[in-house]
């Protein structure tokens, strides 16, 4: 076999991760949302109904064009100090949040690819607006899940080796990281409920409702949502996730929050215990006692069958309706949580 075949079988092979042994192993057997070999919600759900499939099929081959910008994306680089509480989205759920000194980058992906393979899987609809290596120093990276298009191999590897980030994530998913290089010293793995210090920040693993797995096994690592604290002012990222009544109980332990990130993409009516529609994103936002909401989950990927505006454009109409403030920025555009820009739908431009 040659070299050319042979390198693509080997990254494939180290883009599945690890299986979490010894004391990772003993922690997750030891979580009240962990049962039977895997992890479970705290209300079931089915990620995707087999009476869908036909649908998804059909749909996948012949929608297409509506599902990505026919404008190139309008994309900004900006930067600045981390005093006060910034939020800078770079697509899809990649954020950047500056809050009280700190600096916290959520679900970085940069790859072309979020999938195993550089060949094949969901490709990018625009570029990242800035390169990994422009990023100013984090005090840490927060990951939410495992899918590809939040836990991104190449990316991990390239933001460990520039600097002495702390990785925090939930149970199991430390396995991964340090299989692809990452000390075991930079790695914190926490379950629901669970939280460290970084610095003044608090980062706390809050429950989701969704589901992980890179290959054949599933949920076997944890999924979560985040409640990002300072001293002063805080943050909530949803993550992926259905609907929940969960979303009210964070809001009455962790909130009021200054500003949500709240995932509101690749949704669809056959799969709303997983991925929020736009709507139910908003009830989130309300539920957990969100001061801006910012969406997130849209733009940079094609991973459902609604168009590729409808996200923002059904976001936008569900806050106007609760009179929820909002922000939908261009990728690498720096939003000040105390000043945010006026909505000025960018997107139905692109669309």
């Amino acid at each position: 076999m040659s070299d050319k075949n042979v390198w693509p079988l080997a990254e494939l092979s180290a883009q599945l991760g690890a299986r979490a042994t010894g004391g990772r192993r003993t922690r997750m057997e030891a979580s009240p949302q962990f049962a039977d070999g895997r992890f479970r919600n705290t209300l079931p759900t089915s990620s995707l109904p087999l009476t869908s499939a036909p649908r998804m099929a059909l749909a996948t081959m012949t929608g297409r064009d509506a599902r990505r910008p026919h404008q190139p994306v309008p994309m900004l680089a900006e930067a600045g100090d981390a005093a006060g509480l910034h939020v800078t989205w770079y697509g899809h759920s990649s954020t950047l949040i500056e809050i009280e000194g700190h600096r916290v980058l959520l679900d970085p992906v940069w790859s072309q690819r979020c999938s195993p393979s550089r060949l094949a899987g969901p490709k990018r609809l625009h570029e990242p607006p800035v390169a990994l290596r422009d990023l100013p120093a984090l005090d840490a990276v927060v990951i939410s899940h495992d899918h590809y298009d939040h836990l991104d191999m190449a990316t991990v590897q390239e933001l460990s080796a520039r600097q002495p980030v702390l990785f925090v994530v939930p149970l199991g998913i430390g396995a991964h990281l340090q299989h692809w290089g990452v000390p075991a010293a930079r790695i914190v793995e926490l379950d629901w409920h669970e939280g460290t210090r970084v610095g003044g920040l608090e980062l706390i693993a809050t429950p989701a409702r969704h589901f992980s797995g890179r290959g054949l096994h599933r949920d076997e690592t944890l999924w979560a949502s985040w409640v990002i604290k300072g001293p002063s002012r805080s943050a909530f990222y949803s993550g992926d996730t259905g609907y929940f009544p969960g979303f009210a109980e964070i809001g009455e332990r962790h909130g009021p929050f200054d500003v949500t990130l709240v995932q509101v993409g690749a949704y669809d009516e056959a799969w709303p215990d997983i991925h929020m529609l736009p709507e139910d994103g908003v009830r989130a936002h309300l539920d957990v006692r969100g001061g801006l909401l910012v969406p997130v989950h849209w733009a940079t990927f094609d991973l459902a069958l609604h168009d590729w505006a409808e996200p923002a454009d059904r976001t936008w109409r569900a806050a106007k309706d609760h009179d929820v403030a909002l922000a939908i920025p261009r990728p690498g555009e720096r939003v000040d949580v105390d000043a945010p820009p006026t909505v000025d739908a960018w997107w139905q431009l692109v669309a």
